[in-house]
């Protein structure tokens, strides 16, 4: 049964996913035209939400203090 705190987490999660997308899509256009830049770019910026995804679930379906 899902309790509160993974809900909002999920929330959290699809929030923070849609602000990273477009926040990536606006400065990928800022990137010189080259496509080693692109890909520097992107490679970097589609590893580097896991790390704050992994935090939210941990968070999110962590068990309470008894």
């Amino acid at each position: 049964m899902p309790t509160a705190r993974s809900s909002l987490a999920f929330a959290a999660l699809i929030l923070f996913l849609i602000a990273y997308a477009v926040a990536v899509a606006t400065l990928g256009d800022l990137l010189p035209e080259h496509w080693a830049a692109d890909l520097v770019f992107y490679l970097a910026a589609g590893f580097a939400w896991v790390p704050v995804a992994v935090a939210l679930l941990k968070w999110g379906y962590r068990t309470p203090a008894q």
